[in-house]
């Protein structure tokens, strides 16, 4: 879901990151609190896919959103129905993808730099606190940016992996996930201390005049 931003011009795409958050908390726990049967799960959903179509989501996209999810669904409506209900079954599931298509209706809306300013906006008060909002800002960035990354590599490796006969080898998928991962965490922190992102940067700064002298 990170990093499909779709621009737009709907009023979802207008209204505030902030607003956006706000309304998607609320959104999601009303959907919890008061979606108790089968039916009122499915107005809600009707709800979210009017939301997409405002926003001008096409379905093809939507429904993709909600392909990562399908194998846990699958096993937490396997599980409800054996301990309860098929309309407790119903309404657990439809709730978890209603509240994944909320999410990613946020995320398909609103540019990631626009959410991290928002955040790190939001974080400002905590300042007092020696708290760094812009640090917090960072290492969200970061997170976005690693999982696809993180993906990528796992995907590389499993297609080499197959490739050498090995697509049952678990060895030769974690192990090269785990080498690559190491290395471009390396080359993200060198890069990050080259720019001046360091914590102890304010050390190495008292060093300097002692260090001209």
């Amino acid at each position: 879901m990170i990093g499909l931003y779709r621009p737009g011009t709907s009023l979802l795409h207008r209204m505030s990151p902030g607003w956006k958050l706000l309304s998607l908390i609320v959104a999601i726990l009303a959907t919890v609190i008061f979606a108790r049967t089968p039916l009122e799960v499915g107005v809600v959903a009707l709800v979210v896919a009017a939301l997409f179509a405002v926003a001008g989501i096409p379905a093809k996209v939507a429904l993709a959103q909600l392909r990562p999810v399908l194998w846990m669904l699958l096993i937490i409506g396997v599980f409800q129905i054996l301990i309860t209900t098929w309309q407790r079954a119903v309404v657990v599931c439809g709730v978890l993808v209603i509240s994944v298509a909320l999410a990613a209706l946020v995320t398909l809306t609103t540019r990631v730099t626009d959410m991290l300013d928002t955040v790190t906006s939001a974080l400002g008060p905590i300042r007092r606190f020696g708290v760094d909002p812009d640090r917090i800002g960072l290492l969200l960035a970061l997170a976005i940016r690693c999982i696809p990354l993180l993906a990528s590599i796992v995907q590389e490796v499993s297609q080499a992996r197959k490739a050498r006969g090995l697509q049952w080898s678990m060895t030769a998928l974690a192990t090269p996930v785990l080498v690559r991962a190491l290395r471009t965490a390396d080359a993200m922190g060198d890069a990050l201390v080259a720019r001046g992102v360091d914590d102890d940067g304010e050390d190495d700064g008292e060093d300097e005049p002692r260090d001209d002298q």
